[in-house]
């Protein structure tokens, strides 16, 4: 039935895969702090653990997934390592889904709504 609608595409078993696996290494709330800092610019570990309220350790690790995942890149300055975000394509991802979560119907009664970050 769908392939006789017209400009009907599906995307490739690689292509799934990758959206599936970016989806899942964003399924922690660490995970979604770190990069959407990142998006604002370029930060260390440090910096990053004290905005996500996070250990060091904890952050490096999720960051480390990210990098793995293509989502964050590194720059080595000396012993310190400055990460941000891989590309414009994680902004759109990222922004598109906290937007999502701001108007998701949860069936909320009226006035009660949870804290949301608003984005730049």
């Amino acid at each position: 039935m769908h392939a006789s609608l017209p400009e009907f595409d599906m995307p490739t078993e690689e292509q799934v895969h990758l959206a599936a696996e970016s989806f899942r290494l964003l399924a922690d709330p660490t995970r979604i702090k770190v990069l959407w800092a990142l998006l604002q610019g370029e930060s260390s570990v440090a910096c990053l653990a004290e905005l996500a309220g996070a250990a060091p350790t904890a952050v490096s690790q999720h960051l480390a997934k990210l990098r793995l995942a293509g989502l964050v890149k590194g720059r080595r300055e000396g012993t310190f390592v400055y990460y941000s975000a891989a590309d414009n394509h994680v902004r759109g991802l990222l922004a598109q889904a906290l937007h999502h979560a701001e108007h998701v119907d949860r069936d909320l009664p009226s006035g009660e709504h949870a804290h949301r970050p608003r984005s730049s």
